[in-house]
């Protein structure tokens, strides 16, 4: 036996039709949550910048290849990011990359994480897989393990903190330093543990 369509059946698919063409040609449209929920950004950008001062003299300057602002929460999110920081003179101290991090857009707090490295302009060098940079205080901080170089003397240990400059930190638990001097030739490379 033979199905017929019958004129209900043509109107029917005439309106699917024009339904789907309706909704399918023009603009491309998307069904999600709003950007004033917090859940999808209000902004993306490429390239972006930004930058903090203090009575005119610069601070920090963040580069980052990709942001997100998400004005409900305060937050700004990037990846590929790199951060300048100055001293009072506005005389560039140390850079810090990144593979991501989050700025807090009240208080200017950032958060980096994934392969962070802060390298001061006197050559120290420290490493880490996250830290907190606190803008209010000007001040490093990390729960992680970290690590520092400098004229070839290595510390390690597990919880950091530091000025942005690395001329004075300090470690919570667990140091290990190796010491290179002049008497290395003689002596070997020392390791001690706190």
């Amino acid at each position: 036996m033979r199905a017929r369509w019958g004129a209900p059946r043509w109107a029917f698919l005439t309106l699917i039709l024009a339904a789907s063409l309706a909704f399918g040609c023009g603009e491309n449209h998307t069904v999600g949550m709003s950007g004033k929920t917090g859940e999808l950004p209000d902004q993306e950008v490429q390239d972006f910048s930004l930058s903090e001062t203090n009575s005119g003299a610069l601070e920090w300057k963040l580069f980052a290849q990709y942001a997100a602002m998400y004005d409900v929460k305060n937050l700004i999110t990037a990846r590929g990011v790199r951060v300048h920081l100055y001293d009072e003179k506005a005389q560039p101290t140390s850079e810090l990359t990144a593979r991501e991090g989050e700025i807090n857009q009240l208080t200017r707090d950032m958060t980096a994480r994934g392969n962070v490295v802060l390298q001061s302009s006197d050559g120290t060098r420290m490493s880490t897989q996250s830290l907190r940079f606190l803008n209010r205080d000007q001040k490093i901080v990390s729960d992680e393990l970290v690590r520092v170089e400098r004229a070839g003397d290595v510390l390690t240990g597990v919880g950091f903190e530091s000025d942005p400059e690395l001329k004075h930190f300090k470690f919570r638990s667990k140091v290990q330093a190796t010491v290179h001097s002049k008497s290395e030739e003689l002596l070997g490379p020392r390791k001690s543990t706190k």
